[in-house]
């Protein structure tokens, strides 16, 4: 058996809902990033460590991002301000299994208004409908039930739990595995 063949991560979409916009990085989306990355709160629910990001660094990272062949990073606009609110990435693809990872990252200015759930909703459809992906999976920390509410919106199933995976402070946190299939996309189109 031949290994499938890899979707064309190279491709950057733009997408658009409702409520959002995915679309390729620019550059004046580094500050809002810049402002969500050192939001504390972003930084706990991401599981972040605490390390400064540099102007430079950061510049760098997101500049690169529209290049990469390996891997999807989108922009989170929202479309009532036009403000890069956030982002998606689709990454660590297996080729054999034709599964990936899933990871989100939203300033507090996109946060409880749907934006989200429309988000998580488009670049899951787009994996399954256009790259052909099989699987996406992820992780979500115990501390974010705002977040695994929304990918059970979506459709996203529990797997398992992972124990004490992350310090937070003196404590010990669990993150819970979920993830959604391509049949099950195919059956409710992140409408479960």
């Amino acid at each position: 058996m031949s290994t499938p063949p890899t979707p064309d991560f190279s491709v950057k979409p733009t997408l658009t809902g409702d409520r959002v916009v995915l679309r390729p990085f620019v550059d004046d989306d580094v500050a809002a990033l810049r402002a969500a990355i050192a939001d504390p709160e972003v930084r706990r629910l991401t599981g972040s460590p605490p390390d400064e990001f540099d102007e430079r660094r950061l510049r760098d990272w997101y500049g690169s991002r529209n290049a990469q062949t390996d891997r999807l990073d989108l922009a989170v606009v929202d479309r009532a301000t036009g403000d890069c609110v956030g982002e998606v990435v689709l990454n660590d693809w297996d080729g054999w299994n034709r599964a990936c990872n899933f990871r989100i990252l939203f300033a507090a200015s996109g946060r409880n208004r749907g934006l989200g759930t429309e988000a998580v909703r488009l670049v899951v459809g787009y994996g399954f409908e256009r790259l052909g992906v099989h699987r996406i999976s992820l992780e979500v920390f115990a501390f974010n039930p705002r977040a695994r509410r929304v990918y059970e919106k979506v459709g996203f199933v529990t797997e398992g739990v992972l124990r004490q995976v992350l310090r937070d402070g003196d404590d010990w946190v669990d993150a819970t595995v979920m993830s959604i299939l391509a049949p099950e996309w195919a059956a409710h189109r992140g409408h479960p």
